[in-house]
């Protein structure tokens, strides 16, 4: 029986323009909440970002920053960083890299150092709702959960190959494509994040529905007792899902969670 519900946001649960059928899913949620099934957003994003598509839902939990951060909206249920001395390996490396720009995540905020450009600073706004920039990295008073790295998006497996031979020891080297990359700790995923939730709330994977379509979710799609992934999946999420749904565009977590969970 299903007792939680986990969906990633960008290509699943959101359409392209970042929107929702808010009047869909209020109905929805009205009824999970009846059964006692908990919504949860699984994402890559910051939790401060993610947060504002549910000001009017306080119980929705959140496993945010690819598993890093699991909270409510009152509380930090489970935080994984980076240690200090990792954190000045991966920075000095990044540094010497003259076509990557990057943030660092925290848990309260993220960083952008000011060295890099407007442009990057104007796209990051959108995803990095605390976004605060800086001149020196020893300016961070903060658990460091993530580094985001843009690069050009032609040479991202070129970078990715880069990263993961120099500090593949330190963290995991991610990547949806198109330019960007992001370095989190290791046996931190989306998967690891919701069975820590799991266990706070007494609910195992295989109690779970997990909604997704990039390498990102991969793990959970596979972990969770009812893996679903959308038609406009990556090949690699939908080949390891249970289930398949119509794509993000047509909504198809709601049109899921309301033919096969209620």
């Amino acid at each position: 029986m299903i007792k939680l519900i986990a969906v990633d946001m960008d290509g699943t649960f959101l359409r392209d323009d970042k929107s929702y059928d808010e009047e869909k899913f209020t109905r929805i949620y009205q009824k999970l909440e009846k059964k006692d099934i908990k919504f949860t957003i699984a994402s890559g994003n910051q939790y401060y970002q993610i947060a504002t598509f549910f000001k009017d839902f306080p119980n929705v939990i959140y496993v945010a920053e690819n598993g890093a951060l699991v909270r409510t909206k009152e509380k930090i249920l489970a935080l994984h960083a980076f240690s200090e001395e990792t954190v000045k390996k991966i920075e000095d490396f990044l540094l010497k890299q003259s076509e990557l720009q990057f943030l660092v995540s925290g848990a309260e905020s993220a960083y952008f150092p000011v060295q890099f450009t407007d442009d990057y600073y104007e796209i990051s706004t959108k995803y990095y709702y605390r976004l605060k920039k800086i001149h020196e990295f020893n300016e961070i008073d903060d658990k460091v959960l993530k580094f985001s790295i843009s690069c050009p998006d032609k040479k991202t497996n070129y970078y990715v190959d880069l990263l993961k031979k120099n500090l593949g020891r330190y963290c995991n080297v991610t990547s949806s494509g198109h330019g960007e990359i992001d370095l989190i700790l290791p046996e931190i995923h989306k998967a690891h994040g919701l069975a820590e939730l799991g266990q706070v709330l007494g609910i195992s994977l295989s109690d779970m529905t997990a909604f997704g379509d990039g390498g990102n979710d991969l793990e959970m799609i596979k972990e969770v007792g009812d893996g679903v992934a959308m038609s406009n999946a990556d090949p690699a999420v939908l080949k390891v899902a249970d289930h398949t749904t119509t794509s993000n565009n047509e909504q198809g977590v709601l049109t899921y969670i309301e033919n096969n969970i209620l």
